[in-house]
């Protein structure tokens, strides 16, 4: 991700220890939490419940500031309604934000409407989801009354193009969701429906999916689509204090190489970046304003151990 220009990022999955340690060393900057599933013992839910509770107040403004937590039940359909909303009181009790997956699939949708008779959106309403700052990933299969929802409540949409044409989920309604107010961000998802974890792709994928879908050329400007990578991400995880270069904000920064053909000619240099433009251009990266990347390079990470930690990792896997 540092390599691709993320500067920051949301996280939320098991191990968050162990990524928290990795954000500080990198030197980038994250919102994280210790995501939790609730299809289990009532033991089990409270030591994961705790779990979650320790780890946000633990890292809460660690690594100089570059890191925040918030509180994540995984989705809906992962954790039952009272288990939810346990976790609200928790991040209530933190103040802290909250941020689960919804709507991804239609398959989920009509699952949530026959276990609990109504649509994910009015059922996390229900729970006091949407009384906290929230983010919700995906928001694939919203009607207009959910995204006047949305709205009204302030919560913020990650939109995962990338993922969601991969796993065949179905194209998010973003236009609409703009046009109501709703800050919409882009995330990649996990490697495993994304691989690349290269947000160029995903703000390129953002800019043209949503002209294909509409017929209209305007659907998304290229424009709109950096906000969705830059300012509007920031925003929606609950950062306040980057996502644009202006007096004030934290020096979270890249520098693209655009000496090189796709860039020329140097004309409308916004639209080169959303639809020529890709994570192998990204020359140099600082955040809170430390290089990180200089000349494509990880200044703080041993790119050369880790990818081969990795792969014999991965070669202890298929031996056991």
């Amino acid at each position: 991700m540092l390599k691709g220009g993320t500067t920051a990022f949301l996280d939320m999955y098991d191990h968050m220890d162990q990524v928290a340690k990795v954000v500080e060393q990198s030197g980038v900057r994250a919102a994280l939490a210790r995501g939790v599933i609730g299809l289990c013992s009532e033991e089990e839910q409270l030591r994961k419940l705790e779990e979650s509770a320790a780890f946000a107040r633990e890292w809460n403004g660690q690594a100089d500031g570059r890191i925040t937590t918030v509180i994540s039940p995984h989705a809906p359909y992962t954790c039952p309604p009272d288990y939810i909303e346990k976790l609200v009181q928790v991040a209530n009790d933190l103040n802290l934000p909250l941020h689960t997956h919804m709507s991804e699939t239609l398959r989920e949708v009509e699952q949530n409407v026959a276990d609990y008779g109504l649509r994910p959106v009015a059922h996390l309403e229900k729970l006091g989801f949407f009384s906290r700052p929230s983010l919700v990933a995906h928001a694939v299969h919203l009607n207009d009354e959910e995204i006047e929802i949305l709205a009204r409540h302030d919560v913020a949409v990650s939109h995962n193009p990338g993922s969601n044409l991969k796993l065949a989920s179905g194209v998010a309604r973003v236009p609409a969701l703009l046009k109501a107010g709703v800050t919409v961000s882009l995330g990649t998802d996990g490697p495993a429906s994304n691989n690349n974890l290269d947000m160029f792709e995903e703000m390129r994928l953002a800019a043209l999916i949503h002209k294909g879908v509409s017929g209209d050329p305007t659907a998304v400007p290229a424009g709109e689509a950096l906000l969705l990578g830059t300012s509007y991400g920031a925003k929606s995880i609950f950062l306040n204090n980057t996502g644009a270069l202006q007096v004030g904000m934290k020096a979270d920064f890249i520098a693209l190489d655009i000496e090189q053909a796709h860039f020329y000619p140097h004309t409308d240099l916004i639209s080169h970046t959303i639809y020529s433009a890709s994570a192998k251009d990204v020359e140099h990266v600082w955040v809170d304003g430390k290089q990180v990347v200089k000349h494509g390079e990880c200044l703080t990470l041993d790119e050369e151990r880790i990818l081969r930690e990795s792969q014999l990792a991965f070669d202890g896997l298929l031996a056991r």
